[in-house]
């Protein structure tokens, strides 16, 4: 990520990137010394996730970044926000925001729908905002294309995260929202979802636990979403999935 973003960030000419970094720490979370690499590496916003407080220094270092969001239904009291409106190039206003799905799901989070809902009403597409992004961060497709349908036609985007395999599925729904149901992960697709291949393997072939999962290291593949937005309407003119570098290659937009 932090190789290829500030090549693509010129090459491509993006207004604004928003990534997912919740677990760029080690797969566990996230730490203040590597969400400031990514940021100083050309992300304009970083979110996070159900590890969103892993890494413990997070929890201060959140109310201290507003550029870094967590998850708008994580917890109540929970340091930071699930929500902002940030400005982009041209002085065009951006919202983020980002939630959590219940399906199969550690934790019994709240309703990500109801919880959503007026943070786009507040923030309405060619209204206070010329573009609006949700991260929905859950284990399910099924409710991560609820929510793209939910949402559609009151976000410019709405994306997945969370599973770390990207999905194929990129498309604009009926409203004018463009849709992927999983971004992927940026790092080393020879690997089971990022990790290293001989802990989790023995831990499915025996159920037995040896070591820590550690992260893989090889050649790492950046995968996400290329979306452009209408800025009288903010829906979406285009959008195309994207895997650069490593061994999901594709080609630029």
């Amino acid at each position: 990520m932090i190789e290829h973003l500030p090549k693509l960030k010129a090459e491509w000419r993006l207004d604004f990137v928003v990534v997912n970094a919740e677990n760029a720490t080690g797969g566990a979370g996230l730490t203040g010394a590597h969400a400031r690499k990514l940021l100083e590496a050309g992300a304009d916003c970083l979110t996070l996730g159900d590890h969103a407080f892993d890494q413990r220094e997070m929890l201060q270092f959140i109310e201290t970044e507003p550029r870094v969001i967590r998850p708008l239904n994580f917890a109540k009291g929970a340091p930071g926000k699930g929500a902002r409106v940030f400005e982009a190039s041209g002085g065009r206003k951006v919202l983020v925001a980002q939630v959590l799905g219940q399906v199969f799901m550690k934790r019994a989070y709240e309703d990500p729908f109801s919880t959503i809902e007026p943070v786009l009403k507040a923030a309405p597409l060619g209204g206070q905002v010329q573009a609006s992004l949700v991260d929905m961060h859950c284990e399910a497709t099924s409710e991560k294309m609820a929510m793209g349908h939910w949402c559609d036609g009151k976000a410019s985007v709405v994306v997945g995260t969370h599973t770390h395999v990207p999905t194929g599925d990129a498309m604009i729904l009926p409203g004018g929202t463009a849709y992927q149901t999983d971004a992927g992960m940026c790092g080393d697709y020879h690997s089971v979802i990022g990790m290293d291949r001989e802990e989790p393997m023995r831990r499915f072939v025996t159920g037995m636990t040896k070591g820590r999962f550690t992260p893989a290291m090889g050649d790492a593949t950046l995968s996400g979403l290329y979306v452009e937005t209408d800025d009288r309407s903010g829906k979406a003119t285009s959008v195309r999935m994207i895997r650069h570098g490593g061994r999901l290659q594709d080609a630029a937009p």
